[in-house]
């Protein structure tokens, strides 16, 4: 209330939205009616929703905190591109902000986790952060300002809840001005955040490259003098987005040094230990097999691509491993796209005497990451592409060939 209070005062174009979250019986009504009369007679406009919020929670396996907080954000930003607004602003205070410090510092948390709640979060926005709770309720005092109070603020159900009653006060008779303390502590830390990330885009421009949709990070980059804790909190800086946690970049500093192959699973993605990088890529959806007939031109397998197309041999001769070049009269349809196996063999470009896929992959020091991810190209139960490498010798373009088959490869990041 404080908040809409200082929006009308500003003079900016504001609209209301309220959520029933049908937790408090009548009380969560007599809100609603509460707020719509207040926007009726100030002129705004006023968008209120009931959501079934135990029903949610339970459907979703979420706790009642978790999914009101999941309904109402999306119901936000569904009303922001209806009606066309700019922000989303909510009234959080310096006290909230206090509260997620302690609330993260208790379960264990990163630097990220020590800088409270963000003023700003893309199209959302906390214009209320640098007044405590206090302050707010001196303003609405001062100004005659009516509010409702939410009876599940008064008790310790909720861990927030627990923090705010009974640990807080405790700090504040150390600290009477406990969250003004924390609050410069948090801008503190901002700015350390700030020097970390700037830190760590440098060491991104020099160590770490993508290629063929798998990102490379250099092990030079990790031969320093700064110890265990340094690299260890490098490696999660570096991969906690892709579901590695803590205690895995622990073990990844350990095995640095040890011998290539060795390998680390998140949920999503999968890193492997080379001879001279660090090979993080997405962990392959189960790759079935792709039939191809001759009258198709463009085909997937997973994030994979083959793009098809017949010509009249030019006589050109192509080096590019992305796309092969074939005899067309040689291939017989349909062609069968999958991942190699053991015991595959094919011809090498070059050579008149077979070689096991296997074989041929160690000697093109083909990395364990690119060797899980690798597909052949097979036709009447002989591979003629090992994709992205070599064409099987048997079907290569000679000067008696009058139309090719051109195969193009892409891979998606």
């Amino acid at each position: 209330m404080v908040m809409l209070d200082l929006f009308r005062q500003s003079g900016f174009q504001i609209q209301v939205a309220h959520c029933n979250f049908q937790l408090r019986g009548a009380e969560s009504d007599q809100d609603e009616n509460f707020l719509k009369a207040k926007c009726e007679k100030s002129n705004i406009p006023f968008h209120y929703i009931h959501f079934d919020t135990n029903n949610y929670a339970t459907e979703h396996g979420l706790s009642i905190q978790m999914a009101a907080r999941e309904l109402r954000y999306h119901w936000f930003k569904q009303l922001k591109e209806s009606e066309e607004l700019n922000w989303i602003a909510t009234a959080h205070h310096l006290n909230d902000s206090v509260e997620t410090l302690l609330l993260n510092l208790t379960k264990g948390t990163s630097l990220d986790g020590l800088l409270g709640i963000p003023e700003r979060n893309n199209d959302v926005i906390r214009p209320l952060l640098f007044a405590t709770r206090q302050d707010i309720e001196n303003y609405a005092a001062e100004n005659s300002i009516a509010w409702r109070e939410d009876e599940s603020n008064q008790t310790d159900d909720y861990q927030r809840n627990l923090i705010r009653h009974q640990v807080i006060p405790k700090l504040k008779e150390l600290n009477p001005r406990f969250e003004n303390s924390i609050d410069r502590t948090i801008q503190k830390l901002k700015g350390s955040a700030g020097i970390v990330s700037l830190a760590l885009e440098n060491w991104k421009k020099l160590f770490l490259k993508t290629e063929n949709g798998k990102l490379l990070l250099a092990k030079a980059g990790f031969q320093n003098s700064f110890g265990e804790g340094y690299t260890t909190s490098l490696l999660w800086e570096l991969l906690k987005d892709y579901g590695f946690h803590f205690d895995q970049c622990q073990n990844i500093f350990h095995a640095l040094d040890g011998q290539p192959g060795k390998r680390f699973l998140s949920s999503t993605h999968e890193l492997i230990i080379d001879r001279e990088n660090l090979i993080l890529f997405l962990l392959p959806v189960h790759l079935m097999e792709v039939s191809i007939e001759s009258d198709q031109t463009k085909v997937s397998l997973g994030n994979q691509k083959l793009k098809f197309e017949s010509a009249v041999n030019d006589g050109l001769i192509n080096s590019d491993k992305s796309e092969a070049i074939l005899d067309e009269s040689l291939v017989h349809f349909p062609i069968t796209w999958r991942k190699w196996k053991a015991g595959d063999y094919f011809f090498p470009l070059g050579m008149k005497n077979r070689k096991k896929i296997s074989d041929f992959l160690i000697d093109e020091k083909v990395s364990v990451a690119d060797k899980d991810l690798l597909t052949v190209l097979e036709a009447n139960g002989e591979v003629i592409w090992v994709v992205g490498h070599r064409i099987d010798d048997r079907f290569k373009v000679t000067e008696r060939t009058i139309q090719i088959l051109r195969m193009q490869l892409t891979v998606d990041n």
